[in-house]
Formats: structure tokens, C-alpha cells, sequence
């Protein structure tokens, strides 16, 4: 990577919607080489698709729970897609260890994670499940810290 792209890396991971014009006149380069970088960036994959980050609270989900969950390998088939089908899940991933996934989930209150990890614990292929409160978020998600040159 190279310092132009570090820094419109940079810029955009400050402004994700930024356009090509802003860019350009931010780091003040051409909007012809901002567009050329930015399709280029966009294109291989650098960066995730651009979503909203709402937060938990404004749509009525103040509470975010971390669930791990052991899956049984051999009826893993249609799991996420079941998982998908549970709004409150908002993120899967698989991880190492003891647990397969670490599933994401907002919900209303602590009645409303029992509920929603019972729906969960219903789908095909979970075994077991552990669930943990987020309490408070101390650093936010980040990445511009790793484009420093």
C-alpha cells in the first residue's frame, strides 16, 4: 500500500461516505487519481461494505449480549441461514476454541436475551451456548490506527 492510499484509507475510515470530491480536495490530489484509488480500494476488497452504525438503543434494543456457541459439525447445514432468520442476531462469527461461533445480539432487556438465546439454542446444529452482557463499549471499533506510516 502506498502513502496516497494509506491516506484516503485514512480519510475514509473517518468519513465513510465520503465522495470522490471530497477526497480529493481533502488531500488535495486530482479527482481523476482519487477516483482511480478509491475503485481500486473498493474493488479488492479493502474496505466493508458501507452500513449504518445505529445505535442498540434507538431501535429499542438498549442491551448487547455476546453468545458463544459449540455447534455440532456434522448438522451445520442451514445453520446461519437459521441464524439469519433471528432479527436480533446482528453478527457470527467463527472463532477458535472451546465455542465454533460468537454470535452478536441486541435485546430489550434480560428477559429478552433469554429469549432470544433460547431461539438460538432451538437451531439445528447448537449444542451448548454461554452468553455474556456487554456492560459498557471502552474503545469503539477501529482501524485508522493501522494505516499510520
Amino acid at each position: 500500500m502506498n502513502d496516497t492510499e494509506a491516506r484516503i484509507l485514512r480519510l475514509l475510515d473517518e468519513v465513510p461516505r465520503a465522495t470522490v470530491q471530497y477526497v480529493a480536495d481533502s488531500l488535495g490530489i486530482a479527482r481523476g487519481t482519487a477516483h482511480a484509488y478509491m475503485n481500486r480500494i473498493f474493488e479488492d476488497g479493502r474496505l466493508a461494505p458501507v452500513t449504518a452504525r445505529l445505535s442498540p438503543g434507538r431501535v429499542g434494543r438498549p442491551l448487547r449480549a455476546l453468545v458463544t456457541a459449540e455447534v455440532d459439525q456434522a448438522n451445520f447445514d442451514g445453520l446461519l441461514e437459521a441464524l439469519a432468520r433471528i432479527p436480533e442476531v446482528v453478527e457470527c462469527l467463527a472463532i477458535s476454541g472451546p465455542s465454533d461461533l460468537q454470535i452478536e445480539i441486541l435485546a430489550a432487556d434480560a428477559d429478552d436475551v433469554y429469549q432470544i438465546t433460547q431461539r438460538i439454542m432451538e437451531c439445528r446444529g447448537i449444542r451448548r451456548t454461554a452468553t455474556s452482557l456487554v456492560l459498557r463499549e471502552l474503545l469503539p471499533r477501529r482501524m485508522a490506527q493501522l494505516l499510520e506510516t
